[in-house]
């Protein structure tokens, strides 16, 4: 495929390295032997088997509609979706829909969500247009887990929010809301 160790750069202060390798790929197995393949926004062409890529609605319901039209062949262009987001989707994809063990795929949901903010957040981003359910529940899930354990000032600064209230603005909100933030 044309995105084999294809290198990939995530900006906002640490330069991250990505492999696009065949596994986080989703290539191929043979479990309808039907396939389609998905166009990044960066063009990567991605050929993945139909019962992994109908994990998203969006996917499935265009695929109706190229059946419909008596075309037996499946090329969807991804135009919100760069390669190096579509390969970690398409891995979530293709775990689930081979690994049965909930063990296994909890460990597995575990360690996927282990990732750089922008790459999180830009994952949700595809979630949510490939209309993937699961995996955005699973990403939001994640982000809502890190925010339960920091204060006010962290969320804002990991969102990057600014505070817009005055001292006395805010003042007057922690003593309205002091169960807020008691610890």
């Amino acid at each position: 495929m044309s995105s084999k160790g294809k290198e990939v750069m995530i900006t906002e202060g640490e330069e991250e390295e990505v492999m696009i390798t065949e596994e986080a790929e989703g290539s191929s197995s043979s479990m309808t032997g039907k396939t389609v393949t998905l166009v990044s926004s960066d063009e990567v062409n991605f050929e993945v088997d139909l019962a992994i890529a109908n994990q998203s609605d969006m996917i499935k319901n265009m695929i109706l509609d190229m059946k419909n039209n008596d075309n037996d062949e499946f090329v969807i262009p991804l135009l919100n979706v760069n390669s190096v987001v579509l390969a970690k989707v398409i891995q979530y994809w293709k775990q689930h829909a081979e690994v049965k063990d909930t063990a296994q795929l909890a460990a597995f949901d575990e360690s996927f969500t282990n990732m750089h903010k922008t790459q999180l957040f830009e994952t949700v981003l595809a979630a949510n247009f490939l209309n993937s359910k699961p995996l955005l529940e699973l990403l939001c899930k994640s982000i809502a887990d890190k925010m339960k354990e920091m204060s006010v000032e962290e969320v804002r600064e990991y969102f990057n929010i600014e505070n817009d209230f005055t001292e006395e603005e805010e003042q007057k909100i922690r003593a309205e809301n002091q169960w807020a933030f008691d610890q």
